[in-house]
């Protein structure tokens, strides 16, 4: 990480669908650092649409991602990326010299009822939080 002042850390999630898991991250990176992060997210094959579950287990917490539509993975956005965190999205993501990576394994809630997709959405907080404080020190 640079260590100017000025420097907006970025961060992009991807996951395949890019409809569940990469968008709740999104969704906790941007609220929690108030915009002090860049956040993207991509997936190496997007639905068409967000899970409806995962949209109504943000709502829960506060966090409307309704808006958000799944994207396709660039290279570009990737490489524009200080730190790319992965969650299943193996080998189709491309690897560039300089950006940082982090694979989180996490279950897929694709297709899970409402309680199993809240702990997946708490389990994404947790991780969000500590990458944001090591990206955004007090």
């Amino acid at each position: 990480m640079p260590s100017t002042t000025t420097h907006r850390p970025s961060v992009m999630f991807v996951c395949v669908h890019n409809a569940g898991r990469s968008q709740m991250a999104a969704g906790f990176m941007s609220a929690l650092s108030g915009g002090r992060v860049e956040v993207r997210s991509a997936g190496s094959m997007p639905a068409d649409q967000v899970n409806p579950v995962a949209v109504e287990a943000m709502a829960e917490v506060g966090i409307d991602i309704t808006a958000e539509r799944p994207k396709i993975l660039t290279g570009d956005a990737v490489q524009a990326s200080d730190v790319v965190v992965t969650m299943g999205c193996g080998d189709t993501c491309p690897f560039f010299p300089g950006v940082r990576y982090e694979d989180w394994e996490l279950e897929d809630p694709a297709g899970k009822d409402l309680d199993t997709v809240r702990r997946v959405r708490d389990e994404i907080r947790g991780r969000v939080d500590a990458l944001l404080a090591e990206l955004l020190p007090a």
